[in-house]
Order: structure tokens, then sequence, then C-alpha cells
């Protein structure tokens, strides 16, 4: 006789505390064995790498390691009984079924186009062979059809989503406790070995990047405390400045779903009603603001939301691009924070910025180019918030910097890096320069390079393109889209 289960499908959401779906799926399964008269159910947990039907959005190589390890941690937290498959997930509901008497399915939604369309399609399937099928919000703080303008349309600034619509909305979902262990199963047929997903490198580059980063629920919870005691007091204006413990690091932790944004919601909120909470509260709504966007713009990752960049006259020198991905364009400020991505999967929020001017402006290649680079490395890929983010900076986006906004890059490291520690952290050959030149050492002096064991062209790039001469280029470009 099949044993019954019911199915939590992790996905987005590896946690156990404040997660919607695995809380009420829990709560089903511990009413079955308290209640003689029903029959036991089984809570089978399981996560299901699709790399099928995600096509060009399967996860990056930073994204996987971050998996790999983020899996190890709740897997320990679920008794080492979490299920694990590599293949269409509809193969994996119907084996799983010839096994096992399925009575429901559970899963937290995902607002991805690729997600939403196989999810539906799932749903379908299962439904009409007559599984109950649940899902949840456990990713946002509002669902992207809840914030529209008051004519039904979805919102194109953030300003007025966030100010008027999102904080005049219904209040978020407030956090949910750690459900009591339920009664878990293991698939020991159909599951595979965690290193059979083929998640972690053959080369193991990956080995510099854990020291940066403690992977798992657990680990986000210490990161957000570490933030609101180091970091919260100053946020509003220090997390612009790079070398500084002033900025949250938790995107990665809120990708994967380790830690919730209700729960960073009511903590901060919770703690203080001034400046630096409620700018917090406000990149969590630039969060929300982001998957508004992709909900409403399935093509957001590839097609300008202003078509009129369609018609922009982007470089295809690959020589640039290279020089850029690699930390090498002799223009400190962007080469560190290529570094720090290279170096730690992660790149600080001022840093990307003047980072992704330069590779669309300065250099003039496509924010495709940018877009894809940040999917394969950076660890909190999260393909709402990158593509929003690189069509805000090339200008071409909702609510975009407009295109003549161009960060200067030097301007920008005496600003916001001033005594340098940034930049000597990941730039190491240009360390021993002087504060003055240290955002533009082809300035300095020949004796100041000389005394300083600098060569450039040897020890440190020298710059691959002008700075001004390559912002007056870019704005001569804009300006023929006028014509």
């Amino acid at each position: 006789m099949k044993q019954s289960i019911i199915i939590h499908w992790f996905r987005q959401d590896l946690r156990l505390s404040d997660n919607p779906a695995f809380s009420l799926a829990t709560k089903q399964a511990l009413t079955s064995s308290q209640e003689s008269t029903k029959k036991q159910k089984y809570l089978m947990p399981i996560y299901i790498l699709d790399d099928i039907n995600a096509g060009d959005y399967a996860m990056g190589n930073a994204s996987r390691w971050w998996l790999y390890y983020s899996l190890i941690s709740l897997r320990k937290a679920l008794d080492n009984t979490l299920s694990i498959y590599h293949k269409d997930p509809t193969a994996v509901f119907d084996d799983v079924a010839t096994r096992f008497d399925v009575c429901a399915v559970y899963w937290n939604r995902c607002y991805e186009p690729w997600r939403m369309i196989r999810d539906a399609n799932i749903k379908e399937h299962l439904t009409k062979k007559g599984i109950d099928v649940q899902s949840y919000n456990g990713s946002l703080l509002w669902e992207p059809w809840t914030i529209k303008k008051d004519d039904g349309t979805p919102y194109r600034v953030f300003t007025p989503f966030y100010r008027k619509a999102c904080l005049n909305a219904q209040a978020p979902r407030e956090p949910l406790p750690t459900p009591r262990h339920a009664p878990y199963l293991n698939d020991k047929v159909g599951s595979i070995e965690l290193a059979q997903l083929g998640l972690l490198p053959t080369i193991r580059w990956d080995k510099q990047l854990e020291p940066h980063w403690h992977i798992g629920e657990e680990g986000a919870h210490i990161r957000f405390q570490q933030f609101i005691d180091e970091g919260l007091g100053k946020y509003k204006e220090g997390r612009n400045f790079p070398a500084k413990p002033w900025v949250s690091r938790l995107s990665p932790h809120l990708r994967f779903g380790e830690i919730s944004p209700n729960q960073l919601w009511y903590v901060v909120n919770g703690l203080a009603d001034n400046e630096h909470g409620d700018h917090f509260s406000s990149e969590l709504g630039w969060r929300e603001f982001s998957y508004n966007l992709l909900y409403h713009n399935h093509d957001l990752p590839k097609k300008n939301l202003q078509s009129k960049f369609d018609r922009f006259p982007w470089s295809d020198d690959v020589h640039l691009l290279s020089a850029w991905q690699k930390g090498q364009t002799g223009i400190p400020m962007v080469d560190a924070g290529m570094r720090e991505l290279w170096q730690t999967g992660y790149m600080h929020g001022r840093a990307r910025m003047i980072a992704g001017s330069f590779l669309v402006k300065n250099l003039g290649l496509h924010w495709h180019h940018g877009e894809r680079w940040f999917w394969d490395t950076l660890v909190d890929a999260d393909l709402a918030n990158n593509s929003a983010s690189w069509q805000w900076i090339a200008g071409c986006g909702a609510d975009a910097a407009p295109y003549f906004r161009i960060f200067n890059p030097v301007m920008q490291g005496h600003k916001f890096d001033a005594e340098g520690s940034y930049v000597r952290k990941f730039i190491p050959e240009i360390a021993s320069l002087p504060n003055k030149y240290l955002f533009c050492p082809w300035e300095a002096p020949d004796h100041v390079l000389h005394d300083t064991n600098i060569v450039l062209g040897s020890s440190y790039p020298l710059p691959i393109v002008d700075l001004k001469q390559s912002r007056n280029a870019a704005l001569l470009a804009f300006q023929s889209l006028k014509q």
C-alpha cells in the first residue's frame, strides 16, 4: 500500500521560518498524524534543479555555487530528508506518484516569466490527476498584480510606485514562526545525491569565495544582525562608501530565500522610525519595483523598455569587454569593483553603478553584456533586479538614470573612497600611490610613478579609453536618437 504524502517543493525559499507554503504543508501533515480517523500523511520536502525549462536563464556559475551550500544547510535543517532531483519537474511529480499516494503539492510562487508558465502547466497537470496544488507568496512584500496606478496600468516610475502605492496598500504579511517538525519522508528511490547536480565547478575558482559568506538560513540571520549592529545606523549615506560595513550584503540570502523580505521589513521598521530604516525599506521597495516591471514586461532582460534605444549605435569591441570583465581597464574605481566581483561573488552597490556606467557609456558596449556577466558571476544574480538595474544604468529602462548622467569614476573615487581603502584592497599593484593620483594614475608625474615602482602599461594598465572623449562620444550617440 502506497504511503500518503504531502510534497513541499522548495524553490527560491530555502528556509523553514516565515515560509508560508512549508508552514501550511507541515500543518496538514501534523493534523493527519494527530487524528486517528485519518490516514497518516508524511511531508516530503523536495528540491528540483530545472535546467530544462530555464533556457537562457539557467543559473550562472556563482549562483550554482551558492545553491550547493544553501541546499546543504536546508537539508540539515530537514533532518537530511530533502529529496533532490535534476530533471523536468513534471516528470519528477509523475515519477513520485508511481511510488507514493500524493495528496497535495505546496510551493511558494516564483515570478520569472519562464517559471510562471512552467508552474501554471504543472498545476493544471497535477490538478487533472486529482492532486491538490497550493501556491503562496513567500518572496515579495506585495504581489505584482496588486500594485497598479489608479487607471489600472503598471507603474513606470519608482517613487510613486513605492511612496504612493506600496506604502498605502495593505500591509505586508507578518512573518511566520518556524513550524514544528512534521513526519518527514525521503524519496529513497528517486532522489539523487547533491553532488550529482553538478553545481560546483571542476576548476575550483570558488574556493576564494568561501571566506566571505555564511550561506544558509542561519547565516542570513547572523548577517542581518550584523547589519543592524554595524550598518543600519549609518545606512542612508553610508551605503555609498564601498570600503565601509554600512550595507546589508543580504541580497544573495534574499535571492535564494534564506531570509524573507517580510522578516527584514518588520524588524527594521520596528527598531526605529528614522531616515536610515526608511531608506533601507525603500531598497526593499526597489526590489519590489523590479519584480513589478518583470511581471508586466516579460522581455525585460532582453528588450529596452524605451524603444528609442533600439536604434542606439552600440560598439561591439570584444577586447574592451574582456578588459572590463577582468578588471583591467586602467580606471581604478571600475577595476576595483570588477575584481571585488571576481574575488567575492559580490560587488558593492556604488561600484556596480560606476562599473555599469563605464561599460555602457564610456565603452559604448550594450548593457546586455553587463547583464549576462553579472548573471554568471554574482551570487545574488536575480533576473528582475539584474535586468531592471542594467536598464536603469543604461538609461533605457523605467525611471532610468538619464543617459547623460555619466558617472566620472575619478570623481566617484575621491568622493566615496577618499582614503583609498577600497581601491588599495582590490588593486594592490597601485596601493603605494598617494591619494591624489590613486584614482587617476595616468596623471601621476613620472617621479611619483618611479618612486612607487609603478610602470603604467606593465604593472597596471593604461586607461583603455579617455574618460572625457568617451563621455562626449556617448552624448553624441545619445543625441543621434533624437534625429
